[in-house]
């Protein structure tokens, strides 16, 4: 007898499962154990267990449900963390419909171009983005507010609440597409990624396992729920196994240890700018003792006190798509093994030939779409076909094969960098510095920062309609203010003769790497 494919045998294994069976599953197993803390900066927090979170998200599912939202409608979610946007993302998935998040940081001309190409049929967002919100193109059927007042025409959060008990569910379908976050690549305009409810699933499954999270565990997100570290690694790794989510608006370090000894915080994600605070030599009495962080740094556990677990990953590959931690003895820097589930090649980008241990390639990686990996770039087809070769995903990053199956981080694509977690496409940059007046041409690289990991910076040729330097400066920033998220400007403008330049004049960013950490700190 022939054996099944392996698409087909792992939908099986998905077969009558979805986020909101991951719910009502716990609501049904552990009604009154916790299942959301909420950690504001003013005012009092708020608590869940499994069974009022369920009754909250089914009450939205069925007022969404009362405002049209179907199968696969789009809903624009762009907002800062609170419950509001937990409780509506989460409910988008249980009517079926598609939660778009998007970074709360991007100009009020980017969010109208998400809504446009995601084709979002409604928004639900803060006061002070609903004039981003306007922006778009598209006729949306309604806009919904949370907190304060919603202003003329727009809904309050409270008028998409309706009763939980009329919610009756839906037919359950795996493979149905549930959220889209857009990720900046070395293309000029972000990707809508689509991730499936058999995606939130195989994270619920892996993430736990990966970094040791148990029934009775707390897991901090402070990063944005926007982001794919807050909604697979840290929402679903919980939703896998019952445990506790606490939630942060953002980072803070001064709140930090009061909220992790109040709330006996087991797991953090880890980023650089974290670090600084685990280290200081006063701490309250606690009980962490896990940090998710990209690669194994042994001094990380000594200097924090906490036992630090790789894992690499990316919006595409939904959760760790490798994981180590200190009891495997890995090699420093090691990102660990490939998690099990996923294939991997270290290919030569130039020959596509498999690379030999000891020797930088590009990582690809080999799962099923819409369960180990994203289902597809929405409305993108040249992307998605530049993507994948067969069913290879190629990440862009660059490693290379150790001894014993260890994989070692090298680089990213030069034009894409990462400022505090967060992607920027050197293209997308260039292509709005390239509008102002009296450039010629430029060129964008990341420059080392203590916190940020980089920071962006611009190198400029300039033609004889520029004014002098600091002028030109003032003018590429304010351009760039407009029309990008925060993260995306440069932080300093550099006017050269020329770029230094390699083969058939390819510009060697590397080269201006390197000028642009020579220069002062920004």
């Amino acid at each position: 007898m022939r054996d099944m494919d392996r698409s087909a045998i792992e939908q099986l294994q998905m077969h009558g499962q979805d986020i909101g069976q991951l719910l009502a599953h716990w609501a049904e197993q552990k009604p009154e154990h916790g299942a959301l803390v909420w950690e504001p900066f003013e005012g009092d927090g708020q608590r869940w267990t499994y069974a009022e979170l369920l009754a909250e998200v089914h009450g939205l599912a069925a007022g969404l449900r009362d405002r049209g939202i179907g199968l696969d409608d789009k809903v624009l979610i762009h907002a800062e963390n609170c419950p509001e946007m937990l409780l509506a993302w989460l409910a988008v998935a249980v009517v079926g419909g598609v939660a778009v998040t998007t970074n709360t940081k991007s100009a009020p001309a980017e969010v109208g171009w998400f809504i446009d190409k995601a084709q979002c049929v409604a928004a639900i967002t803060q006061p002070e983005f609903t004039d981003h919100v306007a922006t778009a193109e598209r006729d949306l059927r309604w806009v919904a507010v949370m907190g304060g007042t919603p202003g003329e025409g727009h809904l309050s959060f409270d008028d998409l609440r309706g009763d939980a008990a009329s919610w009756t569910g839906r037919e359950i379908e795996p493979l149905r597409p549930f959220g889209i976050m857009f990720t900046s690549g070395t293309t000029n305009k972000p990707k809508a990624v689509v991730h499936t409810h058999a995606n939130a699933v195989w994270a619920s499954r892996v993430g736990p396992r990966n970094i040791d999270l148990r029934t009775d565990d707390r897991y901090l997100i402070y990063l944005p729920l926007f982001h794919v570290n807050a909604q697979s690694w840290s929402m679903f790794s919980i939703l896998g196994v019952g445990a506790t989510a606490v939630l942060m608006p953002k980072w803070s370090s001064s709140r930090f240890w009061d909220v992790v000894a109040r709330n006996e915080i087991t797991h953090i994600s880890l980023m650089p700018f974290v670090i600084p605070t685990l280290m200081e030599a006063e701490k309250p009495d606690n009980v962490l003792r896990i940090g998710v962080f990209g690669l194994i740094l042994k001094m990380l556990d000594d200097l924090c006190g906490i036992d630090v677990y790789a894992a690499y990953g990316m919006t595409e590959t939904v959760i760790h798509a490798t994981n180590g931690r200190p009891a495997d003895l890995l090699p420093e820097k090691s990102m660990g093994h490939i998690t099990p589930g996923y294939e991997w090649a270290v290919v030569d980008k130039d020959t596509g030939e498999l690379c030999p241990e000891g020797v930088t390639g590009e990582l690809w990686l080999k799962g099923t779409r819409g369960i180990q990996l994203f289902l597809e770039y929405f409305d993108n087809p040249e992307a998605n076909e530049k993507a994948f070769e067969g069913d290879w995903f190629k990440t862009g990053d660059m490693v290379q094969l150790g001894a014993g199956g260890n994989l070692f981080y090298k680089e990213r694509d030069k034009d894409l960098l990462k400022v505090g977690g967060e992607n920027v496409s050197a293209r997308e940059v260039e292509d709005v510095i390239g509008t102002v007046p009296g450039i010629t041409s430029s060129a964008v690289v990341g420059k080392h920062h203590e916190f940020l990991d980089e920071v962006v910076v611009a190198f400029v040729i300039t033609n004889p309609m520029a004014p002098d330097d600091e002028t030109l400066e003032k003018q590429i920033i304010e351009t760039c203010r407009e029309q990008l998220a925060a993260f995306k400007v440069p932080r300093a403008v550099y006017v050269v003769p020329e770029f230094p330049t390699g083969t058939l004049d390819k510009i060697l960013k590397n080269k201006l790497r390197e000028m642009a950490d020579a220069r002062p700190e920004v």
